[in-house]
């Protein structure tokens, strides 16, 4: 299958004097990454990242097929967890909640929570297939209502996939940029996770997705820096030579196994500690 060939800006240059310069171990060497870059604020941004193009009806697997049908429906998924969220009521005096925001890798993760953070308030909040445009739509619903100490944001993968249509990594930005305002604005505390490695797509193959993680993480890192948000580096971690996720981490290269979520489960509770802390 052919696969697009997507030149990117030299995300280390002076428009990341700031910012720690992130390792590009593990890109396909057929990758370039050598384009002008174009300032998102004063951090990185990809002028030549061509976002994912639309979805052609006749391409569309059974599993986004029912992603769209839901969408057109309740764009957002607000239904999802409107009940769940009431019945949850606020948290106890003392206790210190955890919101995790994200896609189908935090919503699979969520059912293994007690065992993998027992005693610790966390809540899962994530769906199926959602776009940050999504989350920033049901972040109000989701996260600032239920009152945590703590939000864990975890997306942009399938904005790269284009799951809602073509997104930019400025249109990615505005949006994390979106919900950290909204949760600091409320006296939360942000972390901002980085994408997790992505080689391909198994309901999108060919699209070369593995440069586009590395740009946008790189981006989520400098931001993270500038606004005070803690960042949670999950990739450094479970990258393989590919710039992917092996098949011990994932099986079908993009949702964790217990023995990625293992990994993350660590990495994530040190930054919410971090966190509490600020």
């Amino acid at each position: 299958m052919h696969r697009t060939r997507i030149a990117l800006p030299a995300i280390l240059s002076t428009a990341l004097a700031a910012c720690t310069p992130i390792q590009q171990r593990g890109l396909p060497p057929e990758t370039p990454v050598n384009a002008a870059a174009t300032p998102v604020g004063s951090c990185p941004a990809t002028a030549s990242w061509s976002p994912a193009p639309p979805n052609s009806p006749d391409s569309l697997s059974d599993y986004q097929r029912s992603v769209d049908a839901r969408n057109r429906n309740d764009w957002a998924f607000l239904a999802r967890y409107r009940d769940a969220n009431a019945a949850l009521g606020d948290p106890r005096p003392g206790e210190a909640r955890v919101v995790f925001m994200g896609n189908s890798i935090t919503d699979a993760w969520a059912k293994s929570f007690p065992a993998m953070f027992p005693g610790k308030p966390y809540v899962g909040r994530g769906i199926s297939g959602q776009t940050t445009p999504q989350m920033l739509v049901r972040f109000r619903q989701d996260v600032i209502d239920l009152k945590p100490r703590v939000v864990v944001i975890l997306a942009g993968i399938n904005d790269i996939a284009g799951n809602t249509g073509p997104a930019s990594q400025q249109m990615i930005a505005d949006n994390f940029k979106s919900m950290t305002e909204i949760a600091k604005a409320n006296g939360i505390a942000v972390v901002l996770s980085s994408v997790l490695p992505a080689y391909d797509f198994p309901w999108r193959r060919g699209i070369g997705p593995a440069p586009k993680v590395v740009a946008l993480n790189a981006w989520i890192k400098c931001y993270a820096a500038q606004t005070g948000a803690v960042y949670l580096d999950y990739y450094s971690k479970m990258v393989d030579a590919r710039g992917g996720l092996s098949s011990e981490m994932a099986s079908d290269g993009v949702h964790p196994t217990e023995a990625g979520y293992r990994i993350m489960a660590p990495l994530a509770e040190a930054a919410i500690q971090q966190a509490l802390k600020k």
